[in-house]
């Protein structure tokens, strides 16, 4: 009959998964709770547990799923404003130019889309879908325009809404653009977010419109973010403020994305 662990030795071996746990954060910028599960031959419960203590103590941040690097968590709106605003102004007219008066479109939430709100704010007879409350405020009761604000939670860093209720309310409604934020545009032309409702939500907004629109300036160039964005093979144009390095041209020109520069 195998001999019944200490309290020791389950405390030393706690130690050691958590010590394996930080140093997977630090290498690779997220983890998994089930792949760590499956490495470490212990229940989710049990790694759920220790990154639950790791979160506390402050060594990285827990997500649904998962724990992701303090560096790769979005910072929140006010910051990001003023990061790049210049950039961001120049990449929501250029975005402005493709729509017309009468046009439907979805304005997803962040500081560049909102750039794209106040750029639009001319226009006349708009329906847009969103969920950003400063977009709301920019074009709604204004012109004649129409503007549907997806339900969902607030989030907690910036004045918008998330989850499966704002995807639910996005699945009634199609639109002929849609303006999508991103948290990093990888190298192979793919996109991804810091967040699985995010990603989520972002994904549901490409699906829903003709002509998918990324704005997003040359700092998410060959940049990833921990969730990658599902059904970027819908997205039609990028807008940005460079002109992307050659690598990226490259595959951007072989998913027929055509790329505008403010």
């Amino acid at each position: 009959m195998p001999a019944k662990r200490s309290r020791a030795t389950d405390s030393l071996l706690a130690e050691d998964r958590q010590r394996l746990i930080v140093r997977r954060v630090g290498e690779t910028g997220s983890v998994v709770i089930r792949n760590l599960a499956r490495e470490l031959g212990v229940s989710r419960e049990t790694i759920r547990r220790d990154i639950d203590q790791l979160a506390a103590r402050g060594r990285f941040r827990k997500t649904r799923g998962g724990a992701i690097a303090f560096e790769l968590v979005e910072a929140p709106d006010t910051e990001r404003g003023m990061v790049n605003a210049m950039a961001k102004r120049a990449i929501g007219r250029k975005a402005a130019t493709l729509v017309g008066d009468g046009a439907s479109l979805i304005l997803d939430s962040g500081t560049t889309t909102r750039a794209v709100a106040e750029a639009l704010a001319a226009r006349r007879n708009l329906t847009v879908y969103t969920n950003d409350l400063a977009i709301v405020r920019t074009l709604a009761r204004h012109n004649g325009n129409k503007v549907v604000l997806l339900g969902g939670e607030l989030q907690r860093h910036e004045d918008a809404t998330i989850g499966w209720d704002a995807i639910a309310a996005l699945t009634n409604y199609t639109a002929e653009f849609a303006f999508v934020g991103i948290g990093g545009l990888t190298a192979a032309g793919g996109i991804t977010d810091f967040t699985r409702d995010g990603a989520e939500l972002r994904g549901r907004m490409l699906l829903s419109a003709r002509t998918v629109v990324i704005v997003a300036d040359a700092s998410k160039f060959s940049t990833v973010t921990p969730i990658r964005v599902p059904h970027y093979d819908k997205v039609t144009h990028l807008v940005t403020d460079k002109a992307p390095p050659a690598t990226l041209r490259k595959a951007l020109r072989a998913r027929k994305i055509r790329v505008l520069t403010a």
